[in-house]
């Protein structure tokens, strides 16, 4: 996994949140741009249906303002192309989401053998800490991490000390709304701040049986995760001791 060796103030996210449709389907689409590390790729992202509200990993490239982006297929293909890295050029030529980005927001096209719909969007907030610090508008990070039952968002703000997560929320897919809501005892600011894409700062495995939800830290390589497990009874997560 690509990692930050500080905390990610340095510089390092550039995202943009959009909602709208693909054909008269409701999405939202995050996505996160940066350089290349060699494979060409230069965004990556996350997108739900709202009827869904299963994350969606998506990666492509950027060129101006005309975007390409494939969609993870499976577990190998996500731990070649976003865990490890490819060292190689990653072909997005016959990606199915076409975009051409503006200000205000996006249209293209999503297509697959003989189906296509067109694609509207209307960007609704920015994270930007590449300067000193920018964030326009509700910034929701829909992290690639789920359950069966849940997925998970993070709420990130300017604080005195920075941009960080200040809260993450727990969405149920089947209601569709928000179930629960942990926020961090973190006056330096650093909660969700560590890993290089954003989708990733939040992470589900497995431990007995039971879905453990790890939440990341900048602050240097030594800072440790919080990790939180689902009680079956409340249905709540709280912090693992």
């Amino acid at each position: 996994m690509l990692m930050l060796c500080g905390k990610a103030a340095a510089g390092w996210y550039q995202v943009e949140n959009y909602e709208g449709t693909i054909g008269p389907d409701p999405v939202h689409l995050s996505l996160q741009t940066y350089g290349s590390f060699g494979s060409g790729i230069t965004v990556k992202g996350s997108y739900f249906y709202d009827a869904k509200q299963r994350p969606i990993v998506l990666y492509g490239t950027v060129r101006g303002t005309k975007v390409s982006l494939c969609a993870i297929s499976d577990d190998k293909e996500f731990q070649r192309i976003i865990v490890m890295g490819s060292k190689t050029p990653v072909d997005t030529t016959g990606c199915p989401l076409s975009l051409d980005l503006s200000e205000s927001g996006a249209t293209g096209t999503w297509s697959k053998g003989t189906d296509k719909f067109p694609v509207a969007l209307k960007k609704v907030a920015t994270l930007d800490d590449t300067g000193e610090g920018k964030i326009v508008g509700n910034v929701e990070i829909p992290f690639w991490a789920e359950t069966a039952a849940d997925r998970f968002a993070g709420v990130y703000t300017k604080t005195n000390a920075g941009i960080c997560m200040t809260k993450m929320q727990v969405i149920n897919k089947k209601k569709k709304k928000v179930v629960q809501e942990i926020g961090f005892d973190d006056e330096d600011c650093n909660a969700g701040m560590s890993t290089t894409p954003i989708y990733m700062n939040v992470e589900k495995w497995v431990e007995g049986g039971k879905d453990i939800i790890s939440v990341d830290f900048g602050g240097g390589k030594f800072a440790n995760p919080d990790d939180y497990v689902l009680n079956p009874k409340t249905r709540k997560y709280h912090l693992k001791k």
